[in-house]
C-alpha cells in the first residue's frame, strides 16, 4: 500500500453549530473554532473536518444547502473561513468541509430555477416527473419519512428528495451537474482546504428506470436502500470526481458509504480508489430494524467486538478504514456501546483505547474526548432532531405509548451528540453567554474540558496518551501500519488483538465489571497505556480488573 500524508494522523469532527459561540447568539461559529484550535492542538489532532457550514435555511441543520460558495452568516463570514484555513495551516492542521451533492436546498438558484422553467436546463438538474392524481412516480419512503416525491411549485411535476423535501436530489446523470459539483470542490481546494468528508454518496446513482418495489410497512411504501441495492455504475462518477478534484490537489476525502458490497471496497478505497478512507458503520447499524428506532436490537460486548473485527477483516492490508465510536448522527458512543449503568471514566477509557488502536485512521467527534454522554429526554417537545421526531410517530403507529416512544427515540437521537460542547462548569458550560440553540446536557459541570485538562487521570488525558503513542517514533510504524489479528476472540466480555509491525503489540480490553483472567502469549516487555494504576500479573498470566484495558508490548514477535 503506497503510504499517503494523511495516515498517520489523527482527525477531529467538530459540529460548528454546537462547538463554541463568540458573538452570544446562543450559535457556536467559525471565530470560536479558530479561538479553540489551540486546545485541538494540545489534545493532539491533525485534521479537522467541519460539518456543513455554507448558507442554508437549515430544514436538516445545515446539510440543505442553497449556495456552495458562501458561508451561512450564523457561523460567521466568507473572511473568517479564510482565516481559520490560514490559523490551522500555522499550526500543521487542516481543515475539511462537508461536500453534500447527492442534493441541495429548494432555496439554491438551481431550484428556483427549475420552479419557473421545469422543462429548461435546471429542471434537468432535478429529477422531476409528471404528477398523476392518486398515484406516485414511486413508493419510496424518504429517510425522514413519507413518500420521497413532492409537487413542484406551481408546476403539474413533481421532484424526488431521498431526505426531507428541502432537500431535492441532484440529477448526476446530467454531466452539467456534475460539472458544476467539480468546480465548487476545486474553488474550495484551491483556496486551501485539505480536502472533504463525503456526505451521502451513495445515493447519487439510482436505480433506472425509477421503479415501485414491494412495499415493507402499512404505508404501502418501501425503505429507499431497496432501490440502492439495484443502482449500478456509481463508480463512473466517483472516478470521475476523484479524476477531476481530489487526485490532482493531493486533498484528503472520507466517504460516508452505506451498502457497498465487500468486493467493491477496493474501488472505494484501495490504491486507485474513489476516496481516501470511508467510515466504518460495521457498529453504528448494527441491530437496527426495517420497522424503525423502536425496534432495533441493542448491541453487547461480544456484537461490538465483532462488528470491530469484521469491518477489519474485509479491509485487509489494501486500504484505511476510519474508525469512530461516534458523530453528529449517531448518539454518545459512551451510552451506547457500555452495557447500561456500567458508565464510569474506566469503561469510557476502555472503549477509546479498544477503538483507537484499531488499523486506520481514528475520528474523535467533539466532546467524545471528554467522555461526554447522552442526554435525558423528559418529552418530546425538547427533541430538535427531524429524524428523531419521524421514528417517535413511526412508534407510536406501531402502538407504543408516549413514555415507550420517547425511551425508544431517545436512545438513538441525534440529539444526543448534537448538545454544546462542554467547555466549563459555569453557565452554559461555557460554550455561550446566550441562550444555547439546544440545551446543554446537565452532567456539564463534571464534564468538561477545564476540569479533565486539570485532572491527569481524565478521559481527556487518556486520550492525549493514545494520541501520543500513536505518533510516537518508536511505535507509530506498527500502530499506523502494522496488521491487525484478533487475539482470544471467542472468550466472553474480552477485545483483545494484536498490531503487529516492527514491534508485537497487544491491546486488551476487558469488557465487563467484573475481574477476568487471561494468560499472555508472550512475556510483556512494556505497559504502554492502562486505565489503571496498577498491573496484576504473575509471569504471564494477568488478572484484568472491571473494564481495564492495557496496551502491552510483548517480548516477541508472535
Amino acid at each position: 500500500m503506497e503510504r499517503k500524508w494523511w495516515q498517520d494522523k489523527v482527525a477531529y469532527q467538530i459540529y460548528p453549530k454546537s462547538f463554541y459561540d463568540t458573538n452570544g447568539d446562543g450559535i457556536g461559529d467559525l471565530p470560536g473554532i479558530i479561538e479553540k484550535l489551540d486546545y485541538l492542538k494540545e489534545l493532539g489532532v491533525d485534521i479537522i473536518w467541519l460539518s456543513p457550514c455554507y448558507r442554508s435555511p437549515f430544514a436538516d441543520q445545515g446539510y440543505d444547502i442553497s449556495d456552495y460558495y458562501d458561508i451561512d452568516p450564523r457561523f460567521g463570514t466568507m473572511e473568517d473561513m479564510d482565516r481559520l484555513i490560514a490559523e490551522a495551516k500555522k499550526r500543521n492542521m487542516y481543515i475539511l468541509m462537508d461536500l453534500v451533492v447527492n442534493h441541495c436546498s429548494d432555496e439554491h438558484e438551481w431550484f428556483k430555477k427549475a420552479c419557473a422553467d421545469p422543462d429548461g436546463k435546471y429542471g434537468n438538474f432535478f429529477y422531476l416527473r409528471d404528477k398523476e392524481e392518486g398515484k406516485l412516480p414511486t413508493n419510496w419512503r424518504s429517510y425522514f419519512g413519507g413518500s420521497v416525491w413532492e409537487d413542484l411549485p406551481g408546476t403539474n411535476k413533481q421532484y424526488l428528495h431521498v431526505f426531507h423535501k428541502k432537500q431535492p436530489d441532484l440529477n448526476w446523470e446530467n454531466p452539467e451537474v456534475r460539472e458544476e459539483v467539480y468546480k465548487n470542490i476545486n474553488w474550495w481546494l484551491d483556496k486551501g482546504l485539505g480536502g472533504f468528508r463525503i456526505d451521502a454518496i451513495i445515493n447519487i446513482k439510482k436505480a433506472l428506470p425509477l421503479h415501485d418495489y414491494e412495499p415493507d410497512r402499512d404505508d404501502g411504501l418501501c425503505y429507499i436502500g431497496k432501490m440502492l441495492e439495484e443502482a449500478t455504475g456509481i463508480g463512473e462518477f466517483l472516478g470521475e470526481m476523484r479524476d477531476r478534484t481530489f487526485k490532482p490537489h493531493d486533498a484528503f476525502s472520507v466517504g460516508e458509504v452505506f451498502n457497498v458490497k465487500d468486493q467493491d471496497l477496493p474501488a472505494f478505497i484501495g490504491e486507485n480508489g474513489y476516496f481516501s478512507t470511508m467510515f466504518d458503520f460495521n457498529e453504528a447499524i448494527f441491530g437496527g430494524s426495517d420497522k424503525g428506532w423502536y425496534d432495533s436490537k441493542k448491541i453487547t460486548p461480544d456484537d461490538y467486538k465483532r462488528c470491530c473485527f469484521e469491518a477489519q477483516a474485509k479491509m485487509g492490508d489494501f486500504g484505511f478504514i476510519s474508525n469512530i465510536i461516534e458523530n453528529h448522527d449517531e448518539p454518545r458512543g459512551v451510552s451506547r456501546y457500555i452495557p447500561e449503568g456500567d458508565c464510569c471514566n474506566e469503561s469510557k477509557k476502555m472503549l477509546a483505547a479498544l477503538n483507537f488502536m484499531l488499523r486506520g485512521l481514528p475520528f474523535i467527534y467533539q466532546g467524545q474526548e471528554l467522555g461526554m454522554e447522552n442526554v435525558p429526554f423528559h418529552s418530546i417537545d425538547e427533541v430538535d432532531d427531524i429524524s428523531t421526531l419521524d421514528e417517535y410517530k413511526v412508534a407510536l403507529d406501531a402502538g407504543l405509548s408516549p413514555e415507550e416512544a420517547l425511551a425508544a427515540v431517545a436512545r438513538h437521537s441525534r440529539d444526543n451528540a448534537r448538545t454544546p460542547m462542554q467547555w466549563t462548569d459555569g453557565k452554559n458550560a461555557g460554550f455561550t453567554t446566550g441562550t444555547p440553540w439546544l440545551r446543554v446536557n446537565p452532567n456539564y459541570t463534571s464534564i468538561n474540558v477545564e476540569e479533565e485538562r486539570k485532572d491527569p487521570g481524565s478521559v481527556f488525558h487518556f486520550y492525549q496518551k493514545l494520541i501520543q503513542l500513536r505518533k510516537s517514533p518508536e511505535y507509530k510504524e506498527t500502530v499506523v501500519y502494522g496488521t491487525l489479528t484478533p487475539f482470544l476472540e471467542e472468550r466472553h466480555n474480552l477485545m483483545a488483538y494484536y498490531r503487529k509491525g516492527d514491534k508485537t503489540l497487544l491491546v486488551v480490553g476487558n469488557y465487563q465489571k467484573e475481574e477476568q483472567e487471561i494468560t499472555l502469549p508472550a512475556a510483556c516487555k512494556k505497559v504502554l497505556i492502562n486505565n489503571y494504576p496498577d498491573v496484576d500479573s504473575n509471569g504471564n498470566s494477568l488478572k484484568l480488573h472491571g473494564y481495564q484495558v492495557l496496551v502491552l508490548e510483548l517480548t516477541q514477535n508472535k
